[in-house]
Order: C-alpha cells, then sequence, then structure tokens
C-alpha cells in the first residue's frame, strides 16, 4: 500500500507495534480478545510527513482488510482507540512519557512512570528505514541514567524495609489485617520495581508486572517467591497472645509471610551487594539506603527525599 499510493514515504515511514496493550507486550491470550484485539499496526511519521500526509494514510490504513488469518477486525475499547494507525513521532513519544525527544537531563527523566516508559520501549519496530522513530527509541532503551536508577533503588528499598520488614508485622500484632493487607500490597510492587531496576528494564502497568518477571535475567526466582507469598493463608493465627512489646528485635518466625518477605530482602541484598551500590549483612533494607545514596552523583538527585522516585 505504501509503495503502490505513498512512494514517497515508502523510504520514511517506520511501521511497528509498540504502545499500550498487553498485545505490544506478548501477553494476549484468550481472555484478551474481548476488547482492543485484532490485527492492527502503527505507521510513525515525521510531524513534517504526518501534516502533510497523515489524513489520507490512514484513510488508506483503514481500507486495508480487518480480518487477516481469521482473526476477526480489531474492536477498540471505550480508551483503546489512537493507539494504532498512523502516528506522528514526537507525539507518539509525548503521549507516553510527556517529552517528544530522548530526556536531557536527570530532572526530566525522574518526572516519568516506569510504566509510561515500558509502553514506549515495548513491542517490535518491523521497519524504519529514515531512523527517527528508533532514534528516540533507543534512547529510552538505554534506560534511565545511572543517579535516576539509583535513586530509585533506594526508595525501592525504603518502601520494601517500611512496608513488609516493619509495619506489616505491626499491623498484624494490632490485629489491623486491612492494614496489613495494603503493607504487603506496598512491598510486593516495591519489589517487583526494585528487581526490574536491578535488570535495567522498565516495570510495565500493573497488571503485566509480574508476569513480565518471568523474562528478567536477574531474580527472576523473586516472582515465584511473591506469587507464593499472595498464595500463603492469612497468618493471624501466628500473631495470637502476641503483647505490645513482642517482636519488637526479632522476627515472628511463625507467621510464613514474614518468612518469606526476609528470604525475599536477603536475594535483593544480595544482588545490591554485587551491583556495588551496598556492603554489609544486615537483611533489613533500610539499613542501606544511606549507602546507596551516597552513590548518586547529581547533587540534585542526591538530595531528594529517601523515598522520593
Amino acid at each position: 500500500m505504501l509503495e503502490e499510493k505513498f512512494p514517497c514515504l515508502a523510504e520514511r515511514a517506520a511501521v511497528g507495534l509498540v504502545g499500550q496493550g498487553s498485545e505490544c507486550l506478548g501477553f494476549d491470550d484468550e481472555i484478551s480478545t474481548d476488547h482492543d484485539y485484532g490485527p492492527a499496526f502503527c505507521i510513525w511519521l515525521t510531524r513534517e510527513d504526518y501534516e502533510r500526509y497523515g489524513e489520507g494514510l490512514q484513510a488508506e490504513y483503514q481500507a486495508l482488510p480487518g480480518e487477516f488469518l481469521g482473526v476477526g477486525r480489531r474492536q477498540d475499547s471505550l480508551h483503546g482507540g489512537g493507539r494504532v494507525g498512523v502516528l506522528c513521532i514526537p507525539d507518539f513519544y509525548y503521549g507516553l512519557t510527556g517529552f517528544e525527544d530522548i530526556p536531557s537531563g536527570c530532572r526530566e527523566w525522574m518526572r516519568i512512570p516506569e510504566a509510561a516508559l515500558a509502553a514506549a520501549t515495548n513491542g517490535q519496530v518491523f521497519s524504519d528505514p529514515l531512523g527517527e522513530f528508533s532514534r528516540i527509541r533507543r534512547g529510552f532503551l538505554d534506560f534511565y541514567p545511572e543517579d535516576v536508577r539509583i535513586k530509585k533503588i533506594a526508595a525501592r528499598a525504603a518502601v520494601m524495609a517500611q512496608s513488609g520488614q516493619y509495619n506489616y508485622a505491626r499491623a498484624m500484632k494490632r490485629g489491623e489485617h486491612v492494614a496489613a493487607a495494603l503493607a504487603l500490597s506496598e512491598f510486593i510492587k516495591n519489589t517487583v520495581s526494585m528487581v526490574y531496576l536491578l535488570n535495567k528494564r522498565y516495570t510495565p502497568f500493573y497488571k503485566w508486572m509480574h508476569r513480565g518477571m518471568r523474562e528478567l535475567p536477574i531474580l527472576s526466582e523473586v516472582g515465584d517467591m511473591l506469587r507464593l507469598l499472595v498464595m500463603t493463608e492469612h497468618q493471624a493465627g501466628a500473631w495470637e497472645g502476641a503483647g505490645p512489646q513482642d517482636y519488637l528485635y526479632v522476627l515472628n518466625d511463625n507467621d510464613k509471610c514474614v518468612i518469606i518477605i526476609e528470604a525475599v530482602c536477603s536475594l535483593i541484598l544480595q544482588e545490591l551487594t554485587a551491583q556495588g551500590l551496598t556492603a554489609g549483612e544486615d537483611n533489613f533494607l533500610e539499613s542501606h539506603t544511606l549507602a546507596i545514596m551516597e552513590r548518586i552523583q547529581d547533587p540534585y538527585i542526591r538530595s531528594l527525599q529517601i523515598m522520593e522516585g
């Protein structure tokens, strides 16, 4: 279609499938077929080309066969439109990250959510003869500047310690079971992000962050441990009779969740040490946050509150 009707774009348009949606992560299954599912792809143009040819090219895109290999036409959900078809390169990246091009400094990088960067760098680029789309993509794929990555790692370590290693037990001792569940949720979310950061990969949308851990080369086994944590029966019985001063300085190893949390933190600490971000054997991750922060060179990033990021 490009060669026949837009020969001037055949050597300028980038084509692929990148962005929001489980299909861009390769995670679609039978459950995914009820919305935003079907034959589709993206054609990315420079702003100049988009302003000149975008409308006409979009009309030709919509005229392509809707069914392919027995799969019916894509049905967009209420908020699923505009993800495929003819797109302007700077607008595409701005819509996902808030930046039309690669951010210029650490402050700009700090503003971009991990899931947004995951959406901007997932999927595949099938063809990009001009190279403009891939130039920006490579800049994002190179991952956060190291100071930003370290700051985020420090923040994840602080929240993992606060939620999982500290507040979960205190909530259980008080009988505040909803608070304990929220603490576990915070621990799980921050642990997943920590593992992605240690792999120098962006954490995807929450629905897929655990699934994506299977493909990580470093600490993918933590995903199995988190699944075990979620599947463990409620541990209220392990705290029966516990007084206000009990388990202040020792772990309640009658609670299976406590044991799993500490095992996860031990693996994280080993990798933090292997990457030269901290030293020492204290399994309480909060004890390592200042050492991690000291590795940051940028004075502004180093000055941020420990949990920011």
